[in-house]
């Protein structure tokens, strides 16, 4: 390794062959300590042009999504499609624990690099597979953008307003699903590595993964036989006739507020109430309300809407702080809808030291990165380290660990290998 890394994987190697389906999965083992090498194609991986860019400025070496995806991973060129290349990828197989890739359902096989030839290689190698549909299946073959996925999934049915098509939120997030749900299954096979002493074959479908996290959608269905649809900024399902707003608009931004009925609900809403009353816009319909016994599934919409109108004027008049810190004095479920700008100064993230500052050279910067959303009894050190450069480290895996000389590097690169 280029490096001694101190982390709860620090004693295993990963091998990243994946595209941005993927880049999330081998991100998350090695900020848990693993060492990962990214493998690109010679010139660089097709993500690297993947906006935004650092200051805007379009280039392989500047992706923020890059950047983002694969920090504290290491970097070489590879081209497995070629003979040669494969033979190399093979000798890193050997050093290796766990292999992550994204190619279409078959690629691996044609290139003999399947599991069961990887297995000859090392018979407890993990392999990871992450698909838009997995390894089998009718739509196996079927590719798939992220949006496809999402849509699939069944998250595009619920996104959107109720009067238009549907939509997908700002930043794709299928892919990110599935590559998360890859990295607990591959820590899962590893785990039982560990007790077995066998490898196995990790079949993730992104479509899958998205479908599982539709968290209470089905809920609602057998609960109250009530499919979920796209409500745009309306909660829905709690009552069948109407839809209750939830994001509302304030001085600065948004707050997210709705109603509960009966007791669970009855403190926060009296509680916007009170609130409402010291600045004298509380209407009748909501000071003489008795809230223990407001039952949101017989609640006639000409209420809600009646609520909305002074809820409105209430919203605006105040900012995102006046109305967080109120609602905290008064115990009420309402918070700020947050902004890049509101979660970078976010006090609470910044007690728990959520950002970690790593040094850019190339762009003689220092540039902000989330840590891992969690805290360790015991520490978890590892050395943060950007995103690799195209080739960055193929000296140093190449020559320093599987002895090719600087000589042979030359000629693979001049053939495409490399």
């Amino acid at each position: 390794m280029g490096e001694e890394r101190e982390g709860f994987l620090s004693p295993y190697r990963v091998l990243d062959l994946t595209d941005e389906k993927g880049l999330l999965c081998a991100k998350i083992l090695a900020d848990l300590g693993a060492d990962v090498i990214k493998i690109e194609p010679p010139g660089g991986c097709p993500s690297r042009k993947r906006d935004p860019f650092y200051k805007d400025i379009p280039h392989p070496e500047k992706s923020l999504f890059w950047f983002a995806y694969n920090v504290n991973k290491r970097g070489i060129t590879l081209n497995v499609e070629c003979e040669d290349g494969r033979e190399i990828f093979k000798k890193l197989v050997t050093t290796a624990d766990i292999v992550v890739e994204s190619f279409p359902p078959g690629s691996m096989k044609t290139r003999e690099l399947d599991y069961d030839n990887l297995c000859r290689i090392k018979p407890d190698i993990i392999l990871t597979s992450i698909t838009p549909f997995g390894q089998d299946g009718p739509y196996k073959n079927f590719r798939a953008s992220d949006l496809v996925c999402w849509s699939m999934g069944g998250f595009g049915y619920l996104t959107g307003d109720p009067d238009r098509p549907p939509v997908q939120v700002s930043f794709p997030q299928a892919y990110l699903a599935g590559a998360n749900e890859a990295a607990t299954a591959t820590m899962v096979a590893l785990y039982y590595r560990e007790i077995s002493g066998k490898g196995q074959h990790v079949d993730v479908s992104i479509q899958a993964s998205v479908a599982k996290d539709m968290m209470n959608a089905p809920f609602f269905w057998e609960a109250a036989g009530v499919n979920l649809r796209r409500a745009g900024p309306f909660r829905i399902g709690l009552n069948i006739a109407t839809g209750q707003k939830v994001i509302w608009k304030c001085k600065d931004g948004e707050v997210s507020f709705f109603f509960w009925g009966g007791k669970p609900g009855a403190r926060t809403n009296r509680a916007l109430v009170e609130y409402m009353e010291e600045d004298g816009v509380a209407p009748t319909s909501m000071t003489e309300m008795e809230w223990e016994t407001f039952d949101m599934a017989t609640a006639p919409e000409e209420l809600f809407n009646d609520f909305s109108h002074h809820m409105e004027k209430f919203f605006q008049a105040h900012t995102k702080k006046e109305l967080f810190q109120k609602a905290l004095e008064k115990k009420m479920t309402l918070y700020p809808v947050q902004t890049t700008a509101d979660i970078t100064a976010d006090t609470q993230l910044q007690g728990r030291n959520f950002w970690a500052g790593i040094e850019h050279s190339e762009l003689e910067e220092r540039l902000l990165y989330p840590n891992p959303p969690f805290l360790l009894s015991e520490e978890l050190r590892v050395q943060k380290r950007r995103a690799p450069l195209i080739g960055e480290h193929n000296e140093e895996v190449y020559t320093g660990e599987l002895g090719i000389s600087r000589e042979e590097m030359t000629k693979l690169k001049e053939l495409g290998v490399l």
